[in-house]
C-alpha cells in the first residue's frame, strides 16, 4: 500500500517539476575530478621552546620524541578543534596548518 502510495506521489511531483523518473536516470556513478587536500599541523622546530603545551592539549597529534623535538603523529586525518586549540596556546606560535 505504502509502496504504490509513494509511487503515486512521485509521479504526480514528476508532471509538475518535469522530473524525469528515477528508473531513467543513468545509475553509472558519476566521477568528481576534486583532489582534496588535508590540512597537516606543522611544528616549526626552529622556534620551538619544547614547552609541551601542545602534547598536553592535544596527544593523539603530538608527541615528544627520544631527541627531545616534538613529533606530529602521521594521522590519516587532524581532528581540527584539537590542533586549532594547540595553535592558539602555543607561547611561541611554532604550529600552523599546512595544506
Amino acid at each position: 500500500m505504502l509502496s504504490m502510495l509513494a509511487m503515486n506521489l512521485a509521479a504526480k511531483l514528476a508532471k509538475r517539476q518535469k522530473v524525469r523518473s528515477p528508473n531513467a536516470l543513468n545509475t553509472k556513478e558519476p566521477t568528481l575530478n576534486v583532489e582534496y587536500k588535508m590540512k597537516i599541523p606543522i611544528v616549526e622546530l626552529s622556534d620551538c621552546i619544547k614547552c609541551g603545551v601542545c602534547v598536553e592539549i592535544c596527544p593523539e597529534v603530538f608527541r615528544l620524541n627520544g631527541a627531545g623535538f616534538i613529533d606530529v603523529i602521521e594521522l590519516s586525518s587532524y581532528p581540527e578543534i584539537e590542533v586549532n586549540e594547540a595553535i592558539k596556546y602555543c607561547p611561541v606560535d611554532c604550529i600552523y596548518w599546512e595544506e
